[in-house]
């Protein structure tokens, strides 16, 4: 495992996040608490720091698992990374979601409790939010890393221009700035290079990619001419089985089998698997600080964790990067041909 310093802050994480999305979910494509406990201690002795989770997940049980998991001594050797914004059950209070100074607190508030912790060192605000005044957002993120609950922040699913506003606010006032951008991002998701790479490696924060297997479309599993059952129940392409199909619909185009084939084809040189060929491809890309991956079982875990030792060769990289290349789109192409370069 290898270590990246996290933005501008002090503090390293390790380059595999462990996610844990569907810790506590009892259904077919969860994990129980048991063996996620499991999979959390194996991850740290593994040599890994960096744990994902949010206070929706699985409503709240998720935050449970890993608390009790960190509860014998391992707490402060983790980097623990949480979320707020989303209401945690339906239903509940109108005032219960978004990241207004009461929702933001409560839910710090809660994950503490869950997490069984004193403070939580990265701290994301899931999602933009459109009613609440940004300065009242980020003033309340502020107040929690001064007051010691929060030790970090990051952010998640924000256009471009918002997170430049929340850094320009933040600056201007003297808050607490974001040091980890957490965006959707793999080798059949690459939209946010028209922006945000840059933006993370302009302004100092780290990219955190999630989904970096493409939903599990990057596993392997799949092929062009073999369409999964249904139910999905055959494949790793997550949540329910209409998402499935659509997730699946979205990610079934001629170039994102090209990728697979690319990925394919250099497999065997380095004795991996497809999954883990993507994930150090997700790894290696510029600003990336540490890759959320997913595991359900030990099994997944040992798989995923051996991405780590994978150095894809200049060649090979740049095979994957022009077969999965995304479209052009304007300015972007504008600004490559006419714009001044250095």
């Amino acid at each position: 495992m290898q270590y990246n310093q996290l933005g501008k802050s002090g503090i390293f994480v390790s380059d595999l996040c462990l996610g844990t999305m569907t810790f506590g979910d009892m259904r077919l494509r969860g994990t129980t608490p048991d063996e996620a406990e499991k999979i959390i201690h194996r991850y740290l002795d593994a040599g890994g720091n960096h744990i994902d989770t949010a206070n929706v997940y699985v409503a709240g049980q998720s935050e449970i698992i890993i608390g009790k998991a960190l509860a014998g001594g391992k707490r402060h050797q983790t980097i623990l990374a949480t979320k707020a914004n989303f209401p945690i059950e339906s239903g509940k209070g109108i005032n219960e979601q978004g990241l207004s100074r009461l929702n933001l607190l409560n839910s710090v508030h809660g994950s503490l409790q869950r997490l069984q912790t004193d403070y939580i060192d990265l701290l994301y605000v899931h999602c933009w939010d459109s009613v609440t005044p940004l300065e009242e957002t980020l003033a309340t993120l502020h107040r929690l890393v001064q007051d010691g609950k929060v030790r970090y922040i990051g952010v998640s699913n924000y256009k471009a221009w918002q997170l430049m506003k929340a850094l320009w606010l933040s600056q201007t006032n003297g808050w607490t700035k974001f040091v980890a951008a957490q965006y959707q991002y793999s080798l059949v998701k690459r939209d946010i290079e028209y922006e945000f790479t840059e933006i993370c490696l302009n302004e100092g924060l780290s990219l955190i990619p999630w989904s970096p297997l493409g939903g599990g479309f990057l596993t392997g599993k799949y092929q062009k001419d073999q369409r999964p059952r249904t139910d999905f129940s055959d494949g790793r392409i997550g949540g329910t089985p209409a998402r499935a199909e659509d997730a699946w619909e979205r990610r079934s185009t001629p170039k994102n089998w090209d990728t697979i084939d690319a990925l394919n084809q250099i497999a065997p040189k380095y004795n991996a698997s497809v999954a883990q060929l993507a994930l150090a491809w997700a790894r290696l890309q510029p600003a990336v600080g540490s890759v959320i991956f997913g595991a359900r079982t030990q099994n997944q875990l040992e798989d995923n964790l051996k991405a780590a030792e994978i150095v894809i060769l200049p060649e090979d990289m740049a095979l994957l990067n022009q077969t999965s290349m995304p479209d052009e789109l304007y300015p972007y192409r504008f600004i490559s041909e006419y714009g001044r370069k250095k």
